[in-house]
C-alpha cells in the first residue's frame, strides 16, 4: 500500500489562511521565552568591580583601599585586585605589611551597575569564579538531556502535551531559583529549566512543520521561530537595563511563560501524529475544524480509516531506531558530518552572545545589538534561501565569521570598538549559517529517520554549548585568546560544510535508500550530474 501523502490530502486548506496565521504567529511567540532564558545570565551572573572588605579591630568591617595592592596578583578575578590584600601586621592592628594574601572578610561590590547579581549574592568571586561559567553549564547541561529525550517524548505522548508540559516545566523551575537560597538550588532547578527550555522548542518547531504546509516550512522554520526567538533575546537587555536585582530580572522574565496557558485551547495537535499513532479520526477533526477557519469545504473523506503515514518499504517509522543513523555507509557520513558542524557551529555562537559583557562599551548596548544582528541575519538568510543553494549559505558564512574572529588579534586595545563590530559580522554570519545548517539537516535526514537525526545533530550541538561557557571565561587570562579560539573552530566547520550535499529543490529523501551522498566530487562533472539516472552518477554514488 502507497504511503500517505499528507500534503496532497490536505492541499484544500490552501497555503495562508486563517488556520495558518494563527498557527504561524502562536507557535513563534511561544518560542519568546526561549531566547532569554539561557542568556539572562549575561546579566544574572555578570561580576562587577569588586575588592576586600578590611576589618577594623573592633569588628566593623569598612573598604580601605590602602588595604589592597596596587598591582593584581596572577589568577583569575584578581584584575583591579580584586582578590588580595595586604596583610596586617597582627590581629590588633590596622597596620599592613608588603606581603598580600586571598581576602579574609569577604568582598565590597560596585553598585554602579547592578544592585545585585547571583556573583554578589554568593560571593562567586575568586577562587569560586569558575563557579559562574559553571552554572551555565549546568544549565546547558539541561538542555542537552531534554534534546536527547524531547524528541522520544514529542513521537510517544504527541507534540502539542510535550509543548506546553516543558513549558510548564520552564516557567515553574524559573519561578523556583527566585527563591534559591544557595547557588546549588539555584543551579539544580537552573538545569530542569535548560530541560524545559530546549523541549517546548523542539516541539513548537516540529509541530508548526508538521501543521503548516510544505511551501511556509521555511518561512517559518527562519521568520518564524527563528526571529522570534532573536526577539526574545533583544527584550533581556531592555529589561535587565530596567531591573538591576537579579531577583527581581528573573520574575520578569519568568511570568510571561503564565500567558501561553490560553494557547492550549488555540493550538492543535499535529495530525500528521495523530495518524503515525492510528488515531485518524480525530486527524479528520483537526482538518475540518482548520477548514471552517479558512472558510473552505472539505471533501466527504478526507482521511481513510486505513491511513498510516509509512514508509515506501512499508515499514512504520516506529520500526527504525538510532543504530540506522550509522547502520549504511550513507547514512553514517551524514549522521557524522552534521554532528560534528553542530558540535562546533554552537560553540561560536554561545561563545559569541555570552561575550557581550566581556566586551568594550556598554553591555547592555552590545548584548541588544547582538540580538538585532540575529534578526537581521535570519532575515538576510530568508531572503538568500530564494536565490542561492544551501550549500554556499553555510559555508560562505562560516568561513568568513571564521576569518573576521582571526583578525581580532591584529586588533590594538584601544580601538575596543573594532572589536565589537568584528565580534557582531561574525556573529551575523555564524547565525545565518546555523539557521539554513537547520534547514538542511532536515533536508538530509530521511523522514523514518528524520526526528532521531535532529535529535542527534541537537544532542552534539548541546554538548558544544555545554562547553562555550568556558570560551569567555578565558578573557580572564587574555581578552583576544577567545575570539582566535572561536575563529579556528569556525573555519574548521566551514571547511567541512563544503561536504555537505546540496539539498535545494530535491524532493525531501523519504526511506534510508533515498539518502543523498556527500560532496566528495563537487567538482566532477559526473557528480554533477547526480539525480539525472545517468550511469556515470550511478557510479560516483557507489565509489561515494
Amino acid at each position: 500500500m502507497p504511503a500517505l501523502d499528507y500534503d496532497e490530502v490536505t492541499a484544500f486548506l490552501g497555503e495562508w489562511g486563517p488556520f495558518q496565521v494563527s498557527i504561524f504567529l502562536l507557535l513563534s511567540l511561544s518560542t519568546v521565552p526561549n531566547g532569554y532564558t539561557g542568556m539572562a545570565m549575561v546579566f544574572l551572573a555578570d561580576t562587577p568591580s569588586h575588592r576586600c572588605r578590611a576589618w577594623h579591630p573592633n569588628g566593623s568591617a569598612a573598604a580601605v583601599s590602602h588595604a589592597a595592592p596596587l598591582e593584581p596578583d596572577t589568577g583569575p578575578g584578581s584584575a583591579a585586585s580584586g582578590c588580595l590584600q595586604f596583610r596586617r601586621v597582627n590581629d590588633s592592628s590596622e597596620e599592613f605589611s608588603n606581603s598580600t594574601e586571598p581576602c579574609t572578610g569577604g568582598w565590597d561590590y560596585s553598585s554602579e551597575r547592578y544592585y545585585s547579581t547571583i556573583v554578589t549574592e554568593w560571593d562567586l568571586v575568586c577562587r569560586d569564579a569558575w563557579k559562574v561559567p559553571l552554572s551555565l553549564s549546568i544549565f546547558f547541561l539541561g538542555v542537552l538531556s531534554g534534546s536527547f529525550i524531547s524528541g522520544e517524548m514529542s513521537d510517544r505522548f504527541g507534540r502539542k502535551i510535550v509543548l506546553f508540559a516543558t513549558m510548564a516545566i520552564q516557567t515553574a523551575c524559573s519561578l523556583v531559583q527566585v527563591v534559591s537560597n544557595s547557588w546549588e538550588m539555584f543551579c539544580v532547578f537552573f538545569f530542569f529549566t535548560g530541560v524545559g527550555q530546549i523541549s517546548n522548542y523542539m516541539a513548537a518547531f516540529v509541530l508548526g512543520s508538521e501543521l503548516l504546509g510544505r511551501n511556509l516550512r521555511v518561512i517559518y522554520s527562519v521568520l518564524g521561530t527563528c526571529v522570534f526567538y532573536a526577539l526574545g533575546y533583544a527584550l533581556l537587555p531592555l529589561c535587565a537595563y530596567l531591573v538591576r536585582s537579579w531577583r527581581l530580572l528573573l520574575t520578569v522574565l519568568s511570568l510571561p511563560g503564565l500567558l501561553y496557558i490560553p494557547l492550549w485551547w488555540f493550538i492543535p495537535e499535529s495530525p500528521r501524529w495523530l495518524l503515525s499513532r492510528g488515531r485518524v479520526q480525530e486527524a479528520d477533526a483537526i482538518i475540518r475544524a482548520a477548514a471552517r477557519r479558512n472558510g473552505v469545504t472539505p471533501p466527504d473523506v478526507i482521511f481513510q480509516e486505513s491511513d498510516v503515514l509509512i514508509s515506501e518499504n512499508g515499514e512504520s517509522q516506529s520500526s527504525y531506531t538510532y543504530m540506522d543513523l550509522i547502520r549504511t555507509k550513507k547514512m553514517r557520513n551524514i549522521t557524522l558530518l552534521n554532528s560534528v558542524i553542530w558540535f562546533i557551529i554552537t560553540i561560536s555562537y554561545f561563545g559569541l552572545s555570552l561575550s557581550t559583557p566581556n566586551m568594550n562599551g556598554d553591555p547592555y548596548l552590545n548584548c541588544l545589538l547582538s540580538a538585532l544582528t540575529e534578526v537581521a541575519a535570519y532575515i538576510l538568510a530568508w531572503l538568500l534561501l530564494k536565490v542561492l543553494p544551501r550549500r554556499a549559505l553555510i559555508t560562505g558564512p562560516l568561513l568568513s565569521a571564521g576569518l573576521v574572529l582571526l583578525l581580532t588579534h591584529a586588533v590594538a586595545p584601544e580601538y575596543g570598538a573594532v572589536t565589537v563590530v568584528i565580534a557582531m559580522a561574525a556573529k551575523l554570519g555564524v547565525t545565518a549559517a546555523f539557521s539554513v545548517l537547520y534547514i538542511s539537516a532536515v533536508e538530509q535526514f530521511p523522514t523514518v529517520v528524520r526526528g532521531m537525526g535532529m535529535g542527534v545533530c541537537s544532542t552534539c550541538s548541546k554538548i558544544g554549548s555545554t562547553i562555550s561557557p568556558f570560551f569567555p571565561f578565558v578573557s580572564h587570562y587574555d581578552k583576544v585568546l577567545p575570539y582566535v579560539l572561536m575563529g579556528v573552530l569556525t573555519v574548521v566547520a566551514g571547511l567541512l560544510s563544503t561536504l555537505i550535499p546540496e539539498t535545494r529543490g530535491i524532493p525531501l529523501p523519504e526511506d534510508i535508500s533515498q539518502v543523498p551522498s556527500l560532496n566528495w566530487c563537487c567538482n566532477s562533472a559526473t557528480c554533477r550530474a547526480k539525480n539525472q539516472g545517468t550511469e556515470n552518477t550511478h557510479k560516483c554514488q557507489s565509489a561515494i
